[in-house]
């Protein structure tokens, strides 16, 4: 497995991320009857009788009631989404229920326990994939119908969460506002916080499963082509950060400046100059101040290609939207 998707599963090897994954992002009635305390990690790695492994999914089991809850985790971290997800996780459960059987871990009545099957996804891309099996077969109308699979998954999609409606004091959201942030400052200000949190010795562990995610995941994403020293501890995360954050913060401008000339050109190409320019700058006003309002969405719309270029140059120079403006 990649050093990408490896990080992320360390991470959620640990009870205190699945607890605020259960507890956070999961709207439902069943989880307050949860034993979040029998929290436990599973085998994950099954041999099927045609001897096929699967070892890249995490799967705990918890207590409801004198019951167990299996949760079948799969981290779906891809630059596109599988439209046949629903088809893959029927066939992992499957597994999981085979796998519950030759163990004889069967309820007390026999009975299988319950799984909840769930994709946590961070692809640019927003899932469009269907979460029930289905509608993926196609309908024959006479009776054939009642013979097709029920089952549907959980996805929690990072793109749908922005700061503002993220759980709060949550492990989870923590690494959606590090994946969403906007410059060096709002890694340091979450760096500091999970310090905070993660500061008693039995959390060592995690602590440190934050520390490799951030220094070999996160900040080469955030910082490509710059050299980032390898550390052990957040509290050096924390200490670089707050050395080189002026520097880092003008480097990623640069970079955001960058990558919107070249959209705002190859758009410029393909729909003419200005409106290239102005999506463009669109796209690093938002990335600079947040979201636009309506009237000065519309005043770019009606400026020229020089005044364009003109404020996309001043972009860094200006405290707020608008002083931009008033720079002419």
């Amino acid at each position: 497995m990649a050093e990408y998707d490896q990080s992320y599963k360390n991470l959620f090897s640990h009870p205190q991320l699945v607890r605020d994954l259960l507890q956070g992002f999961i709207k439902e009635q069943w989880v307050a009857g949860l034993d979040l305390d029998t929290l436990e990690k599973v085998n994950g790695s099954y041999i099927a009788d045609d001897l096929r492994e699967r070892e890249d999914d995490i799967i705990w089991r918890v207590r409801w009631g004198k019951e167990w809850i299996y949760v079948y985790l799969l981290l779906e971290f891809q630059s596109t989404v599988d439209p046949y997800m629903a088809v893959r996780l029927l066939s992992y459960v499957g597994l999981l229920y085979q796998d519950i059987i030759k163990t004889k871990q069967q309820l007390g009545n026999g009975k299988l326990p319950p799984v909840l099957p769930l994709v946590l996804y961070n692809g640019e891309r927003a899932w469009n994939a269907s979460r029930d099996i289905g509608s993926l077969i196609q309908h024959i109308p006479g009776g054939l119908e009642q013979y097709r699979p029920d089952f549907q998954y959980l996805l929690i999609d990072e793109s749908y969460y922005q700061p503002e409606n993220l759980p709060t004091s949550n492990l989870v959201s923590s690494i959606f506002q590090l994946e969403q942030s906007q410059n060096p400052e709002d890694v340091h200000r979450v760096v500091r916080r999970l310090i905070e949190w993660l500061k008693s010795p039995e959390q060592t562990s995690l602590r440190r499963a934050f520390t490799v995610w951030i220094n070999r995941v996160l900040l080469p994403v955030r910082l490509p082509g710059q050299k980032v020293p390898k550390v052990n501890e957040l509290m050096e995360i924390e200490t670089m950060l707050a050395e080189r954050v002026k520097e880092w913060t003008r480097e990623w401008k640069e970079e955001g400046i960058q990558l919107g000339l070249q959209k705002g050109l190859q758009k410029g190409r393909q729909e003419g100059r200005q409106e290239g320019l102005c999506q463009a700058l669109k796209l690093l006003l938002v990335r600079r101040f947040g979201d636009l309002p309506q009237w000065y969405i519309r005043k770019l719309e009606q400026a020229s290609p020089e005044q364009l270029e003109y404020w996309t140059a001043k972009i860094f120079d200006a405290n707020s939207l608008e002083e931009l403006l008033e720079k002419n």
